[in-house]
């Protein structure tokens, strides 16, 4: 709702000075302008984030995506100590982990809401620290393939979408760290109360 009202607000603006200036005509052709490279920019990417899909099934299918889950088991049994015998939870999140990891968000979303609503039986309507600390991990996650941004540089035009790797890289290692140091710092300064 709080968006529609920021759009509502942003087009009336832009209407009201593109009046105030005697420049209806360049307002609306921006809007159509832009409307137009949003879509050609959304088909660009559908093929693109088709293509990664795919790329995941085949791992799937390989065997890759299981060996990253066991992989993935020791550090976030120790990440999520309070849920390292519910095996439920476990999967869920190493799956979504492994997903943020090659960088399929939009995989990683519904197994990151299964993991969510696990940890959410223990302690219905309040958020656990695990359960806080499930949200950081996903919303700083380390990308190993940043597909989704690959994916729209590409659309965007560039020759080599993948050359940011080691940028991304750097950048998702540090915003996981500093995300869970404060999570935890967060929990047990909380814990103290």
């Amino acid at each position: 709702m709080a968006m529609s009202w920021l759009w509502l607000g942003m087009v009336a603006v832009s209407v009201l000075f593109g009046a105030a200036h005697g420049t209806l005509d360049e307002v609306s052709a921006a809007a159509a302008e832009g409307a137009q490279q949003g879509v050609e920019l959304c088909l660009a990417m559908a093929g693109v984030l088709c293509l990664w899909t795919g790329v995941m099934a085949v791992l799937r299918e390989a065997g890759v995506l299981d060996a990253l889950r066991r992989a993935l088991r020791p550090v976030l049994g120790r990440l999520f100590s309070a849920f390292r015998s519910d095996r439920e939870v476990m999967e869920s999140l190493s799956a979504n982990v492994a997903a943020n990891l090659l960088g399929l968000g939009n995989a990683a979303t519904p197994m990151g809401i299964r993991a969510a609503q696990g940890m959410a039986r223990r302690t219905p309507g309040v958020a656990s620290d695990a359960l806080c600390m499930l949200v950081v991990c996903n919303t700083a996650s380390i990308q190993l393939l940043p597909t989704t941004v690959a994916a729209a540089r590409a659309a965007a035009g560039c020759r080599t979408p993948f050359d940011i790797l080691p940028a991304v890289w750097l950048a998702s290692a540090c915003s996981v760290t500093a995300g869970i140091a404060a999570a935890r710092l967060l929990a047990r300064l909380w814990g103290e109360r």
